[in-house]
């Protein structure tokens, strides 16, 4: 892989505050305006990549200016895996919310919650985890 593809590891633990912040709104206000939004901007992620979604964009333009220098990078695929991982718990939401069962929106929106804080708080992605097991699990082994 080009070094010059690598990512800022603080985008995307930037962009895991604000989705837990725009989730945590979610389950409090039930808003499936708010949860179609989460899933759109996870969406963007899986199809161009966690730096051009909405959140990644705000990032590069107005905080990371403001920071020092990248020190760390890492491939864009783990979290671009993981941004799909968040759009699948947000649609279930969204389908919890918008045709019932209720609960499933709930449980659907707290799950994506929990991993989005989870990265934001202790930088530990568990969709980065889930990538790198899938990809150990189906490499061809000679």
């Amino acid at each position: 892989m080009d070094p010059n593809d690598e990512i800022d590891v603080r985008g995307p633990r930037f962009g895991a505050a604000l989705t837990t912040v725009a989730l945590a709104l979610v389950l409090i206000m039930g808003s499936v305006w708010l949860l179609a939004w989460q899933a759109l901007c996870f969406a963007i992620g899986v199809a161009a990549g966690v730096q051009r979604t909405p959140y990644g964009l705000l990032f590069r333009t107005v905080v990371r200016p403001r920071l020092g220098p990248v020190t760390e990078r890492e491939s864009p695929a783990p979290p671009r895996f993981a941004q799909g991982v968040g759009l699948l718990f947000a649609v279930l939401g969204l389908v919890g919310y918008a045709v019932g069962p209720e609960w499933l929106g709930m449980a659907a929106t707290a799950c994506a919650l929990a991993a989005a804080f989870l990265n934001a708080a202790f930088a530990y992605c568990l969709g980065c985890r889930l990538f790198l097991l899938f990809k150990r699990g189906t490499s061809v082994r000679i």
